[in-house]
């Protein structure tokens, strides 16, 4: 069994003690590997500004590191057996091949602020990604609005036929909801995107470190100033970024919820092609929403995680606790399945066929009934008196609509705004420094 950073010479940690400890937490590190390695070549920089290690060390821990990085990359990486952890099995591998200095890679720095900003820099990542995979389901959600924007459906208050929609407003409105998700998305990278690496177990070091050098490295906008603090975002960057996660999600399983009634017979309004959907076993006709529902569930269950991480954290003081490693298992899973899900309905919404003349059917009568209600008051009628006027015909069956239909003011049928909702996401992603960061990383690898 291969020895802990932290085991003294006699002490040997009880097996079962050490199994439930560890838990799953090897495998979720492996996804931490590459963010390790990057972290300790700024380290180690530092270090060498300050004396702690010299010149032809820093040269040895550099190419080693960039060996390990390589082999991360290309998949060749793993822990072995009895290594407790990512920090443990890199150290150990430097040591392995370097000797006495692999062994001082870990001045200055404990497991606490290593793993913090492991799973910071892994996060920031992470937050590029979805914002990526977000940008390219608004532009599409835009251009089928541009491209729908004559194409009416029927429009529901409490599920009852309500007035006239149309695709247009239907498309942009879930573009416009993703541009706010962007909005707490950034907010989320603006309380992530800053260094702990310094704040060590919690409360610095009697070493004259340099945070500023290695925050530059990193591609930091700034660093955690106050030690104490840095250790505390350990769960609040989580929590953050989740509460950003869950109103993504949010949108993404309203949307969903409306393509799956949209596709309904009883709807009609929208068809996919059937290697999109799935079949019934005895049922010959079916064409099953299975991708709308699983987004949907997989959703509603993104949804509850900021609350299961405030429970996780609930009655932690100030100091690391081991219960934060357990985050890894609720926010990493979380992360992929929202990817999964922008990519799905990214997938259908690009082979979505609308159905035309929806509202040429009979039973969308009473749609128009507020369209004749304006008219009057136009004429002259006086609003409230208008609207019984209209209700009576309602009652009386004898209702009927002139089935036109004019908007013109911001945001309705006829002025959707899409170049000022496109515009407002422009400048949301205009606001994240992903380029500053993925250049500080690529030189540290240079």
């Amino acid at each position: 069994m291969a020895k802990k950073l932290w085991q003294k010479k006699n002490s040997v940690p009880l097996k079962e003690v050490e199994d439930f400890t560890i838990g799953n937490d090897r495998n979720f590190d492996l996804q931490l590997a590459p963010y390790d390695v990057l972290g300790s070549l700024a380290h180690i920089k530092m270090l060498r500004s300050i004396d702690l290690i010299t010149e032809k060390e820093l040269s040895s821990l550099e190419a080693q590191l960039k060996k390990i990085f390589n082999e991360i990359k290309k998949g060749n990486f793993k822990i072995d057996a009895g290594v407790e952890d990512i920090h443990s099995q890199i150290e150990q591998m430097l040591t392995a091949s370097l000797g006495e200095a692999g062994k001082k890679i870990h001045t200055a720095r404990s497991r606490n602020d290593q793993v913090l900003l492991d799973i910071k820099l892994f996060l920031r990542d992470e937050i590029e990604q979805i914002t990526v995979a977000i940008n390219e389901l608004f532009q599409l959600l835009l251009i089928k609005s541009e491209e729908h924007k004559n194409d009416y459906l029927p429009g529901y208050t409490h599920m009852q036929l309500a007035m006239p929609s149309s695709f247009g407003l239907w498309f942009g409105a879930y573009a416009e909801s993703l541009a706010d998700d962007v909005e707490t998305l950034l907010a989320a990278w603006n309380v992530i995107n800053k260094n702990p690496l310094g704040s060590a177990a919690g409360y610095g070091s009697s070493f004259a470190i340099n945070r500023q050098l290695t925050t530059d490295l990193l591609g930091f906008a700034q660093m955690n100033y106050n030690v104490v603090y840095a250790q505390m975002t350990r769960g609040k960057s989580e929590k953050v970024l989740a509460q950003a996660m869950s109103n993504i999600a949010q949108t993404l399983a309203r949307l969903s919820m409306d393509s799956i009634l949209y596709l309904n017979q009883h709807f009609d309004f929208i068809s996919f092609p059937e290697n999109l959907t799935t079949g019934s076993s005895i049922m010959p006709h079916k064409k099953n929403p299975d991708v709308f529902e699983l987004v949907r569930s997989h959703c509603n269950r993104i949804q509850s995680i900021p609350n299961e991480i405030s429970l996780l954290l609930t009655n932690l003081t100030s100091g690391y606790h081991r219960d934060l490693q357990l985050l890894k298992e609720t926010i990493f899973p979380a992360i992929k399945n929202l990817k999964d899900c922008l990519a799905m309905i990214l997938l259908m919404l690009k082979n979505i066929e609308v159905k035309k003349g929806l509202l040429d059917h009979d039973k969308y009568e009473n749609l128009f009934t507020v369209e004749e209600m304006n008219r009057l008051i136009i004429s002259g009628v006086p609003m409230r008196e208008a609207y019984l006027i209209i209700g009576e015909k309602v009652a009386s069956n004898s209702f009927v609509a002139e089935r036109a239909v004019y908007h013109t003011h911001a945001g309705s049928m006829g002025n959707l705004m899409n170049d000022s909702i496109r515009k407002n996401m422009e400048t949301l992603l205009a606001k994240f420094e992903f380029e500053k960061a993925r250049r500080a990383l690529k030189e540290l690898l240079n």
